[in-house]
């Protein structure tokens, strides 16, 4: 978010900030309770990631009206991992209860965000811990649109996690370019977040800490961004500078 002191004084401001605050290595992980720099920041962007995307059959699902297609609400790419989406109807959509359980990869075992970025346990998710079919060789699996099956017939439905539910309309007020996912045991919410690498969006590198995430840990923020013209869009950046402002607080 763009403040009347950036608007004011300009790069004043920026080289006051440079000036002003001790940068925190990456190593260090309290909690930030004044203006400073953090370093080693690895940056990630998210978007309402849209139905249209996504080729399984449509099922049904706690806390939906209609129909939806099945890896939009459960794969690592749809609703579960991103919390927010746009179903084929055009409507705002989001994940309103993870449940138990967590991920899979694409052998079916569970895997784990770690604290590097785009980093898990035993390799990228694949889909939710149920939700999915087993196929003849114990492999996740699941029925398309169009018939046919993704990767092997499946032979055995796993139910989605006990507790998993979604909702209608967007699952908090974000605004895109202007709303980040932050750990909070490190970044408050609510705290002003400058990025240097995104200076040249409309809100000029402003954000403030409006959502979090489980796989948004320790140095790591997400960038709440429009959905990209095709799937597989959106940045990654590792090992950046960004300078918080918690909230309640004044930067020098």
């Amino acid at each position: 978010m763009k403040t009347a002191l950036l608007r004011r004084h300009g790069f004043v401001l920026l080289v006051a900030l440079v000036l002003a605050a001790t940068a925190v290595p990456a190593g260090v992980a309290e909690p930030v309770s004044q203006p400073r720099w953090l370093s080693g920041v690895d940056i990630t962007e998210y978007f309402p990631v849209p139905e249209r995307w996504f080729v399984g059959k449509r099922v049904r699902t706690p806390g939906l009206p209609g129909l939806h297609r099945v890896d939009w609400l459960y794969s690592a790419r749809g609703l579960s991992m991103e919390g927010d989406g746009v179903g084929l109807d055009g409507r705002r959509y989001h994940i309103d209860g993870l449940g138990s359980g967590g991920w899979v990869n694409e052998r079916g075992r569970p895997t784990r965000p770690t604290r590097q970025a785009g980093r898990w346990s035993a390799g990228r998710p694949f889909w939710r811990a149920g939700g999915y079919w087993l196929d003849a060789l114990d492999l996740p699996t699941f029925p398309l649109a169009d018939g046919g099956w993704y990767d092997g017939v499946g032979v055995r439905f796993v139910p989605p996690p006990r507790g998993i539910s979604f909702g209608p309309g967007p699952s908090r007020p974000l605004r895109h370019w202007r709303s980040v996912a932050v750990d909070p045991d490190l970044i408050p919410l609510g705290s002003r977040v400058y990025i240097p690498a995104y200076s040249h969006v409309r809100s000029g590198g402003w954000f403030r800490a409006d959502d979090v995430g489980r796989a948004i840990i320790g140095r790591h923020i997400d960038v709440f961004r429009p959905p990209p013209a095709t799937p597989g869009g959106g940045g990654f950046l590792s090992d950046r500078r960004i300078y918080v402002i918690p909230p309640g607080t004044t930067s020098p």
